[in-house]
């Protein structure tokens, strides 16, 4: 589990190709002193597996699935500029929210616009989303903790305060391009209960 809070930015430096997976090295941040074989890290939102590491360069591996759902390729991923954090450790403080980083679904920016130092992004999102998308929720984009200020039918926006545009790769969003969503996980977690509740009640 992660906060949503990133503690870096770092390049993909190396993409490969292999049977059903793409591998990935990205440039290992100086502050993540105490990976080990097996961690997860967050990465732009997606939950990945730490495989191999050097002093210079995290490895992960990205399977069928989380290609399937974020859209991600070789050559979308080379050179990009990914959200990075590390798990969670029990007794840590939560400034973000439960974030699981499983991506469920992209959603498209439709405008950005700044308003003094802070930066508004209005972001669409699918029908699947529409029961956990509301005004003053949770919403992780690229992995990022945010606030949802106002929804419309299909589309929500946030509010990027200076501290997340200085330490993320918000910044660099440009109108029509993908960026991976993940919902509240307890707004999740109550409508499929909701929904099971409701089902067994009407047997």
């Amino acid at each position: 589990m992660f906060s949503g809070i990133i503690e870096a930015k770092a390049n993909i430096i190396e993409v490969q190709e292999r049977p059903g997976v793409l591998q990935i090295r990205v440039v290992r941040p100086s502050a993540f002193e105490d990976i080990k074989v097996g961690d997860s890290i967050s990465t732009n939102g997606v939950c990945l597996t730490v495989e191999d590491f050097s002093d210079k360069w995290l490895q992960f591996a990205i399977g069928f699935e989380t290609l399937s759902v974020t859209g991600w390729s070789a050559e979308f991923l080379k050179g990009l500029s990914v959200n990075l954090e590390r798990s969670l450790r029990f007794g840590d403080r939560l400034h973000g929210h439960m974030v699981s980083g499983h991506v469920e679904e992209t959603g498209k920016v439709v405008e950005t616009r700044w308003e003094g130092e802070n930066l508004i992004l209005t972001i669409s999102f699918p029908d699947s989303l529409a029961p956990f998308i509301w005004k003053k929720g949770s919403v992780a984009l690229q992995g990022v903790s945010l606030t949802v200020n106002t929804v419309d039918q299909n589309t929500f926006s946030v509010c990027l305060v200076p501290e997340t545009i200085e330490i993320t790769n918000l910044k660099n969003t440009k109108v029509g391009e993908l960026v991976n969503l993940e919902a509240d996980y307890f707004a999740k977690a109550l409508h499929h209960f909701s929904r099971e509740a409701i089902h067994a009640f009407r047997k």
